[in-house]
């Protein structure tokens, strides 16, 4: 099984231009999540982009690099564009403003795909507090029994409001953890599909998926990692490097 990380970076970011480029002690954010992602079991990693001073920039630290359309409006879709041209049998979407990825979440979402029946993997984390549970920033997911997700959402779920007592000590309540990997023949299929409106509503991609009737696998993690969405996280992750 021959697992591929593509990451995806692009530098015109609307809250964060530039993002991938910024210092972060001596080492920019894009190269401390290529080096962070190469300690993981993984046969090869990709950065795929479509602006040439992040080329350039992965070229000069001894990265691979791909040159990507610039219409996408997703990082999946842009892992799509470098899958079609990849023998790879699993592709796994690396968040490119995670400097700190832990390569052991990497590995446990590889390992999900001995299951041959999995066509879709991801993360979930188990250490969520009541906060997290409400903040609409934090997305949450239910799942079934055989630990596929039944939905993502923004909300609480599952809602506690007829429930009598603390529903956080009785329920194991989930924190999305948003890395994802696919087989590369269900990643081609999912950048085909049209949008929902479940999607739209809820502003979660992953909905689209479970939407058309693919099933997504959630993988418990211990390893919550910070990443970089504005210019105010840039603080917490140096005091961490």
């Amino acid at each position: 099984m021959k697992v591929v990380g593509i990451i995806p970076a692009r530098y015109e970011s609307s809250r964060f231009p530039g993002k991938p480029l910024v210092d972060l002690k001596g080492k920019t954010m894009i190269q401390r999540v290529y080096e962070n992602a190469s300690k993981a079991n993984l046969d090869e990693i990709i950065v795929a982009t479509d602006d040439e001073r992040i080329f350039d920039h992965v070229k000069a630290f001894g990265g691979k690099v791909v040159m990507t359309q610039k219409h996408h409006t997703s990082g999946t879709e842009r892992c799509g564009e470098v899958a079609k041209n990849s023998d790879a049998d699993v592709v796994i979407n690396i968040q490119g403003d995670e400097p700190l990825i832990n390569p052991l979440q990497l590995n446990a979402i590889v390992e999900a795909f001995r299951d041959k029946e999995v066509q879709i993997a991801t993360l979930g984390y188990p250490e969520i507090s009541k906060e997290d549970i409400q903040n609409p920033n934090r997305i949450k997911i239910v799942k079934d029994a055989f630990d596929n997700a039944l939905y993502f959402s923004r909300s609480a779920i599952p809602n506690d409001y007829h429930y009598k007592g603390d529903a956080k000590t009785f329920f194991p309540f989930l924190k999305h953890i948003g890395m994802y990997a696919f087989r590369k023949a269900t990643l081609l299929e999912l950048v085909a599909l049209e949008p929902s409106k479940l999607e739209q509503v809820e502003s979660l991609e992953q909905l689209r998926w479970l939407y058309y009737g693919y099933k997504i696998r959630i993988v418990n993690t211990t390893i919550e990692t910070p990443n970089i969405d504005v210019p105010e996280d840039v603080e917490k992750v140096l005091k961490l490097l």
